[in-house]
C-alpha cells in the first residue's frame, strides 16, 4: 500500500503517514519541473547588440534543444531574427528593459506578430553563484521565460504610445517653462524689484508689460507703474514703490533671453496642444459612445431609448472629476492605457502607479512599507489633481483635509491621487460611467460618532487643561474645578 494510506497507530507520529501527508518529517516531495512555455526564447538587450536564446524540445523526450547566438542592433538584424523565431514556433519572447535599448527588439517583434514581454530587470537580477555574462544572463531569462516566473511590463498599443510621446514632452517643456520663470524672478531679486509681491501673476498681462518695458530699457517707476492694468489691486504708489531698486542693463539683457525663450516654449506647448487632440481621436475606446445600442461617434441609432442623453467622449468624462482638468485628462488616457484588461481592477491601476503601500511582513510583524516611485508622468498630473482638489468644497476636497490634519499633507496628497486614479479608471473600463461628487459632508454623514470626537478633540486643543462633558439635554452639570462644560 502507498505510503500516505496506511491507518495504523503511528500514522500522526514522526515518519507517519500523516506526517508525510502534510509534507513534514520523512515526506518526499516530487522536483519536477513544469515548462509552461515549450518553445521559449529571450533576448539579453544591449546598446549595440542583443544575445538570443531559445530553448525547444529536444530530440528525446526531456531534453531540451539550446541555441545561443549574437545578434547585431540593426534594423535588417533584428527582423531577420524575428523572422527565425516566428518560423521556430516560437510561444514566447522575453526582452529585458534595458534603458531604452528594447525599443527596436520590441518593435520589430510586435510587427512580426510574435507575443513578447518586456520584464523588469529587477526581477531576473543576478544571483549569487551563477556566471556574470550576457551569454549566462540570455540563457537565464529564457528559463525563467519557459518556467512562467516572471511578469509583464505594461507596454501600450501605438497609437497609445504616440501619444504618450506628445503628453511626455509637453510635461518637458512645462518644467523647462517654469525653470525659466523662476530664474526670471531671481533676476528681479537681485535687481531689488519687488514686482511679485504686488501682482499675483509675474507673466500675466501688466506683468509682461512691465519686463518688456524694463528689457526695452524704461527705468522710470512711476512710468513703469502706469502700465499695469485698471484691474490690478495694488494702487499706482504701490506699483512705483515696488518697481524702485537698481535694474541695470545686464538685468535687462538676462531677462531679454529668458522671455524669448518662454516665448518659443509657449509656441511649441500650443502647437503640441492641437497634434495631441488629433493623436487622441487614434486612440481605441475614446470616442463618444452609446451605452444602449452601441453607437460610436456621438450618436445614437434608430429607436435608441437614451437618444436624449447627451454623450461625452473619455476626455470629456475624465474632466467632470474634481481637481482634473483637459492637459491631465490627456496624461490619465496616455499613461493608463484604454484597454479594460490591462488592469483588473480600479486598486490593481492604482498599484501599479505606486499609490498603495507595500505590506511588509516578517513573523508576526506586518506593517506598511513605502509606495515607491512608479510613473512619474502619471503620479505628477494626479498629484496637481490632488493639489487642485484639496482647494474645493467636494469630497475629495474633505478627504484631502481630513488626512492633512491627522497624517500630514503628502499623504493627504497621495491618498487623494489614488482616489482619482481608481475613479479615473473605472470611467475608462465603463463607456457609460459618470462621475458624480458625492459631496463635502461625505465623511460627516457617514460617521456622526468620529465627527463628535473630532470635535471635542479639537475643542481640548484650544483651550488646555480643559476637559469637555456632554450631558443629556435638561440634565444639570456642575462643572468641576479646571472643567469646561
Amino acid at each position: 500500500m502507498a505510503a500516505g494510506k496506511t491507518k495504523d497507530k503511528d500514522a500522526d507520529g514522526p515518519g507517519g503517514a500523516g506526517a508525510a501527508e502534510l509534507g513534514g518529517y520523512g515526506a518526499e516531495v516530487s522536483e519536477d519541473q513544469v515548462r509552461v512555455v515549450e518553445r521559449a526564447a529571450a533576448i539579453d538587450v544591449a546598446k549595440s547588440f542583443g544575445m538570443a536564446c531559445t530553448r525547444v524540445p529536444g530530440s528525446r523526450a526531456g531534453r531540451r534543444a539550446q541555441k545561443v547566438w549574437r545578434v547585431e542592433a540593426t534594423h535588417r538584424e533584428v527582423t531577420a531574427l524575428m523572422d527565425h523565431l516566428r518560423a521556430e514556433g516560437i510561444q514566447r519572447l522575453v526582452l529585458e528593459s534595458t534603458s531604452d535599448y528594447w525599443r527596436m527588439w520590441y518593435y520589430l517583434a510586435e510587427a512580426a506578430g510574435l507575443e513578447v514581454w518586456l520584464v523588469n530587470a529587477r526581477d531576473v537580477k543576478h544571483l549569487p553563484g551563477r556566471g556574470k555574462s550576457d551569454r549566462a544572463d540570455c540563457v537565464w531569462l529564457c528559463k525563467l521565460n519557459e518556467r512562467g516566473m516572471l511578469r509583464r511590463s505594461f507596454v501600450p498599443p501605438r497609437a497609445v504610445r504616440d501619444l504618450r510621446m506628445l503628453t511626455r514632452t509637453r510635461s518637458r517643456l512645462a518644467q523647462d517653462q517654469a525653470r525659466h520663470q523662476a530664474r526670471v524672478e531671481k533676476v528681479l531679486e537681485d535687481a531689488l524689484l519687488k514686482i511679485s509681491v504686488v501682482i499675483s501673476d509675474l507673466f500675466g498681462v501688466s506683468g509682461r508689460r512691465f519686463l518688456d518695458a524694463l528689457v526695452a530699457g524704461e527705468r522710470s517707476p512711476q512710468a513703469l507703474a502706469a502700465l499695469g492694468d485698471y484691474r490690478l489691486k495694488a494702487s499706482r504708489e504701490e506699483l512705483a514703490e515696488a518697481l524702485t531698486g537698481q535694474f541695470r542693463d545686464v538685468h535687462a539683457l538676462e531677462i531679454g533671453v529668458h522671455l524669448k525663450i518662454l516665448d518659443a516654449i509657449n509656441a511649441e506647448i500650443g502647437r503640441l496642444d492641437e497634434e495631441i487632440g488629433k493623436q487622441l481621436a487614434l486612440v481605441p475606446r475614446t470616442a463618444p459612445c452609446c451605452v444602449r445600442c452601441g453607437e460610436i461617434g456621438g450618436s445614437h441609432a434608430p429607436g435608441c431609448d437614451a437618444a436624449a442623453m447627451p454623450l461625452l467622449s473619455l476626455a470629456e468624462r475624465l474632466d467632470e472629476i474634481t481637481g482634473v482638468g483637459i492637459i491631465n485628462t490627456r496624461v490619465l488616457i496616455a499613461e493608463l492605457g484604454t484597454d479594460p484588461s490591462q488592469f483588473p481592477a480600479p486598486g490593481h491601476a492604482a498599484g501599479w502607479a505606486r499609490l498603495t503601500p507595500r505590506t511588509r511582513q516578517s513573523g508576526e510583524t506586518a506593517k506598511p512599507g513605502r509606495t515607491g516611485k512608479g510613473n512619474r508622468y502619471l503620479r505628477g498630473a494626479l498629484g496637481q489633481c490632488a493639489m487642485t482638489a484639496a482647494k474645493t468644497d467636494t469630497r475629495l476636497g474633505a478627504m484631502y483635509r481630513r488626512i492633512a490634519r491627522r497624517r500630514g499633507k503628502q499623504k493627504a496628497i497621495v491618498a487623494v491621487s489614488r482616489v482619482i486614479c481608481e475613479i479615473a479608471w473605472i470611467l475608462i473600463c465603463d463607456p457609460g460611467a459618470r462621475f458624480e461628487d458625492l459631496g463635502a459632508d461625505y465623511y460627516a454623514s457617514r460617521s456622526p460618532e468620529r465627527q463628535t470626537r473630532d470635535k471635542i478633540r479639537e475643542l481640548k486643543r484650544l483651550n488646555p487643561g480643559m476637559t469637555v462633558l456632554l450631558v443629556p439635554a435638561g440634565q444639570a452639570a456642575v462643572p468641576d474645578a479646571g472643567t469646561a462644560a
